[in-house]
């Protein structure tokens, strides 16, 4: 089975166990992939908790078009194998809490205690060149002004990461002052554009882009990247770790502070530390995801 195909299974199989309704994706046709909402109250659907206010904003103002849909045309998020869901399940219950320096650093972005983490922003964006549609990065920490870092920034995959993606647009090529300090991802980035023939599974357009954005910002120092990702068993897993592999490389030859974890990877750290005080939360990512 493919890992696309593999992960839509196991998560369809999870709502199924919890007798939770499925829907396919355009007017009940399809695969039926997608929960009728997205939580309601204590009703379980397809977050572990519903959307906080800050919360649903930042995707209303969004480019992805997660949330908004209808009873004939469920949102983005209503799919199960939704990379924005899985996002607001592991990391929307810290900010909810105000303990978002937890998740800082069980993402490697930190030592545990550092508290330099003020809050967190989801589809935060990072204009490069005032582009009518800038980049969206999935999580965004904002740090405190004492900070080194002022964006811990998270590039979140899930099923999407084994589908088809672009590569790079020349307008992007053609920002010459934004790649001097950066040679060998701008060599990277004329090798992926306009078509990405070197990478299968990972999207480096997209990072390169978030990069860019990220620099332009904070400075090439003021921020770091982390490219969390759903492994699967498989040579597709094998390929993917790879290609996150490769890139890594690049990246930390120009200076640019990047790594990489997947959400197996997570949730075990925060089963391993967290369990006994926050078991709701760890029992749904644990039973869910891995």
């Amino acid at each position: 089975m493919k890992a696309y195909e593999y992960i839509k299974s196991k998560q369809t199989q999870w709502a199924l166990n919890r007798d939770i309704t499925l829907i396919g994706s355009e007017d009940n046709k399809g695969f039926p992939a997608y929960t009728t909402e997205l939580a309601k109250n204590l009703i379980e659907q397809n977050l572990f908790e519903p959307l906080d206010l800050d919360v649903r904003k930042s995707f209303e103002q969004g480019d992805g078009n997660e949330i908004n849909g209808s009873p004939s045309n469920p949102a983005k998020m209503q799919a199960v194998h939704s990379s924005s869901a899985l996002s607001v399940n592991v990391f929307q219950y810290w900010q909810r809490i105000k303990q978002v320096s937890v998740i800082a650093s069980a993402c490697g972005f930190c030592r545990k205690g550092n508290a330099v983490s003020e809050n967190i922003v989801f589809e935060d964006k990072y204009p490069i060149m005032g582009d009518k549609f800038p980049p969206n990065i999935d999580v965004v920490f904002h740090n405190s002004n004492s900070s080194q870092f002022k964006r811990y920034a998270v590039e979140c995959k899930f099923s999407e990461a084994y589908r088809p993606h672009d590569g790079l647009k020349q307008k992007y090529i053609d920002l010459i002052e934004d790649w001097s300090d950066i040679p060998n991802l701008k060599i990277l980035a004329k090798t992926i554009s306009p078509n990405d023939d070197c990478f299968t599974y990972l999207h480096a357009a997209q990072l390169i882009k978030h990069i860019l954005g990220l620099k332009k910002e904070c400075s090439k120092n003021g921020f770091r990247l982390l490219y969390l990702w759903y492994d699967v068993f498989g040579e597709e897993g094998t390929i993917h770790r790879f290609e996150i592999e490769k890139f890594s490389e690049i990246a930390k030859a120009d200076g640019i502070y990047f790594n990489s974890m997947t959400y197996q990877e997570l949730i075990l750290v925060l089963s391993k530390e967290y369990r006994q005080e926050h078991t709701e939360y760890i029992k749904y990512l644990s039973e869910r995801y891995l």
